[in-house]
């Protein structure tokens, strides 16, 4: 039952009592003083014997308190006979209430501002998309965009508490990174190999540009000799003269067929670097890869091949197809050179519309588009 009734009078908070002490004092000043003489001598009493049966009494928060403010008005060489906690225990309860009262004014005192959730997720956000940037970099950024009343230790607890290096080091751009960088003034080529109805093997070379995805250039033979590639570069330079473009790299292979003092000589002489992929690294020249696939499964494999002349008609036939209308994935499925004519969105609820068909390669696959 004790128990029970000290777990109920354990949160009574200390504001409360101390505002009941008063009503109590005031219902003692209408008896008279004999009687409180006489239940002074009572409650002494009971103490003693409290003392004789509970040697060390519990006491909660409310009750401290409320000793240690009360000891203030008792004579201190009365305290041992008034009170059952030592005359050191209720001085140390009374430091103790004190030291807590300092401790919460001092917590109430305003402080740095929490710096808002957007400049937050902005700064992660310059770090995330600059890998390389440190915090005095971002800082800078920020005080370009308006934002000079952020300090740079600032900048640098957010990045740590993101999980964001503050000060990160300079690393070098995979060749993942490179590629994607200079996509636009990157052409890449490589040959494959298709074979006639005579089991002769005829050797395409491809060229193709990897910003647009535009096969620039093809060129057939037989006989794959560091002159037929040289050649075949003269014949891009050509196309890219025409086109207007601006190319500074020309991905290869290590092939013999491209001889550095002809093949590589048609480009340096242009301002355009050479870059030979690692050995047996197919993944380096992914770009051009992807396209041969395209071509061997959409066009190649599906003919026998006469000859060099019959085959290349067919990839010429075949290229315009590729760079004028067929979808690209990269390209948000649109062709390289783009659409023809500009259509737009159609409701599937209007209703059916005239689609007319082209064959291409003989029907091998068909281009379609609005008749109206």
């Amino acid at each position: 039952m004790l128990d029970r009734l000290r777990r109920r009078l354990a949160p009574v908070p200390l504001a409360f009592t101390v505002a009941v002490l008063p009503l109590r004092f005031l219902s003692l000043r209408g008896r008279s003083r004999a009687e409180l003489e006489a239940e002074v001598l009572v409650l002494r009493h009971q103490l003693d014997v409290l003392r004789r049966q509970v040697p060390r009494p519990a006491y909660i928060e409310t009750d401290r308190a409320v000793l240690a403010a009360l000891s203030r008005f008792v004579a201190r060489d009365r305290w041992p006979r008034t009170f059952l906690a030592k005359p050191a225990t209720l001085l140390a309860w009374h430091r103790r209430f004190v030291n807590q009262r300092v401790y919460r004014a001092k917590r109430r005192r305003p402080g740095r501002p929490r710096t808002e959730a957007h400049l937050e997720a902005l700064v992660c956000r310059l770090a995330n998309e600059n890998p390389s940037w440190g915090y005095r970099r971002i800082h800078g950024e920020l005080a370009g965009l308006g934002y000079s009343g952020l300090g740079a230790s600032t900048v640098w607890d957010i990045l740590r508490r993101n999980g964001i290096s503050p000060a990160p080091r300079n690393r070098e751009s995979t060749w993942a990174q490179f590629l994607r960088q200079q996509a636009a003034s990157i052409v890449s080529c490589d040959f494959f190999t298709v074979p006639t109805i005579g089991l002769r093997h005829l050797h395409v070379l491809v060229f193709i540009h990897h910003a647009t995805r535009e096969i620039l250039h093809i060129a057939v033979t037989d006989r794959p000799t560091a002159r037929f590639t040289t050649n075949a570069a003269k014949g891009l330079l050509m196309r890219l003269d025409d086109m207007g473009a601006t190319i500074k790299f020309v991905i290869r292979d290590r092939g013999e067929q491209y001889a550095p003092d002809l093949f590589d000589h048609v480009f340096t002489s242009s301002d355009i670097r050479v870059i030979p992929t690692p050995f047996r690294s197919p993944k380096a020249n992914a770009i051009c890869e992807r396209v041969i696939g395209t071509l061997r499964r959409e066009c190649t494999d599906h003919f026998l091949i006469l000859g060099t002349r019959h085959l290349h008609r067919i990839l010429d036939e075949y290229v315009s197809h590729y760079n004028h209308h067929r979808p690209h994935r990269s390209l948000a499925q649109e062709p390289p050179y783009g659409r023809a004519e500009d259509h737009p969105t159609r409701d599937p609820r209007a209703g059916p519309i005239p689609i007319l068909r082209r064959d291409v390669l003989s029907g091998l696959t068909h281009e379609y588009r609005t008749a109206a």
